[in-house]
């Protein structure tokens, strides 16, 4: 097929046939992500050795698990922004080099007070960057496959947070806690060179900014199966509908307001559920009377679980209303939630119920990823979906210090695991507020 004069670039990437060109950047967001996974486990994984080695008690480390945390949600709030106005890779880049030798600090950190400094700029550096990858995987997805694309490559943060694991119970044996953030450091670094060498600037970015159209030829070729040298013009249907607002005020107008509100709510309460999990599993296990090597195991399975949650909420979500499957796995979720409260005695049925929790919540999760996609334009894609992720992530530092504190009050494992449901149904209801309000509109631009 030859095209000539004026093409619609999102109508020639939904007719265009999922190619190598589409994997590449499916699997270098896909690595980004396994980074940020392995790095947010991390801490968790070597929390109790930490404490051992220094003499601190547990709920010391709340403030060093939250750092990154905060640094997370300011780096998305920054990064969104610089994306919509700099370009999807270069900020990409940049995120992935800063987090990686932010890393590396954190890896001789002899200090508390060092080790939280050094992990709220890790923070910093991948709060950039998870954003920016799905933004780009989302603007290079066919329609019919951009749920499974966007999830697929956000397998790779549950896989990096189960490989921590695995990779942190042979590290810490061997070569002491500090090995499992050099590895956490030295991966970022090798990515970066990868990214440079290999990763796209987004096409609808460059057409949205008006950008060389040789440049955006030459990209365009890579995916679209027919000639491109007679093209005189790129063009976006959205273009037509896009104000002269800027990336976050747009945010905040019609009719796009209570959609971010409620994309904000979901996320944060997604994130207390997950972070809790994630940061604080072993230390519950220990107090559920589990070993620290099932502990491990246990908290394993919710990750492995929320890899095929991930791929199955993201089939799903092509085929069906994608509000509903999310709202679906928040209410499943809570059940969960309130399940393993009441069963802990019997370690078969207790991680049954942990690595459905694992599906339910992973799934949901990420599709939030899909619906912030589908609901911003181009021109502030990237800030919606940061900023969603950004506000969010203080879900995790509410999670994780609300763990700390839980704990020193004395509140049994089982009382924390059942309070998750309230998360789960504030989440879940949001969904449904959001699928209700929009349901006439038909705001899906991407």
């Amino acid at each position: 097929m030859v095209y000539s004069g004026k093409v619609n670039i999102q109508q020639a990437i939904d007719e265009a046939p999922v190619s190598r060109f589409h994997w590449v950047i499916i699997i270098l967001g896909f690595l980004i992500l396994a980074i940020d996974g392995f790095d947010t486990a991390a801490m968790g994984y070597i929390a109790p050795t930490l404490s051992s080695d220094w003499g601190i008690k547990r709920q010391d480390l709340g403030p060093v698990l939250s750092a990154a945390l905060l640094g997370l949600s300011i780096g998305a709030l920054i990064a969104g922004p610089a994306s919509d106005r700099l370009g999807r890779k270069k900020v990409l880049v940049f995120s992935c080099l800063f987090f990686g030798l932010a890393s590396l600090g954190t890896a001789y950190a002899q200090t508390l007070n060092t080790l939280t400094l050094w992990r709220f700029l890790t923070g910093l550096g991948l709060g950039a960057a998870m954003p920016n990858a799905i933004t780009l995987v989302s603007e290079f997805a066919p329609k019919r496959c951009r749920s499974m694309a966007i999830n697929t490559m956000y397998c790779g943060f549950p896989l990096g947070a189960a490989g921590g694991g695995a990779i942190s119970s042979w590290l810490i044996p061997n070569y002491g806690w500090h090995s499992v953030l050099l590895a956490g450091a030295i991966a970022p670094l090798a990515l970066t060179v990868l990214l440079v060498l290999f990763l796209p600037e987004s096409v609808k970015f460059l057409v949205h900014r008006g950008k060389d159209i040789v440049q955006i030829r030459r990209i365009a070729q890579r995916f679209i199966a027919g000639n491109l040298a007679q093209v005189t013009h790129f063009y976006l249907d959205e273009e037509r509908t896009t104000g002269k607002k800027g990336s976050v005020a747009q945010l905040f107008s019609q009719p796009w307001l209570a959609g971010t509100l409620m994309l904000w709510m979901t996320y944060f309460m997604g994130l207390v559920i997950y972070y809790v999990l994630l940061s604080w599993m072993p230390t519950l296990m220990l107090g559920m009377g589990y070993p620290l090597a099932e502990s491990a195991w246990l908290t394993s399975l919710f990750t492995f679980g929320g890899t095929a949650g991930i791929l199955l909420a993201g089939w799903m979500m092509d085929r069906w209303e994608a509000h509903k499957v999310v709202m679906t796995g928040f209410a499943l979720t809570m059940l969960f939630a309130l399940a393993l409260g009441f069963e802990n005695n019997h370690i078969v049925l207790f991680g049954g119920l942990i690595f459905l929790m694992g599906i339910t919540m992973n799934g949901a999760q990420s599709g939030l990823q899909t619906l912030a996609a589908t609901f911003y334009p181009t021109h502030c894609r990237a800030t919606g979906i940061a900023w969603m992720q950004g506000v969010g992530r203080f879900g995790g530092v509410a999670g994780t210090m609300m763990s700390a504190q839980l704990l020193s009050q004395q509140w049994q494992a089982d009382s924390i695991l059942m309070f998750l449901s309230v998360p789960a149904l504030l989440a879940a209801a949001a969904t449904l507020y959001k699928l209700q309000r929009y349901k006439t509109q038909n705001l899906s631009v991407a």
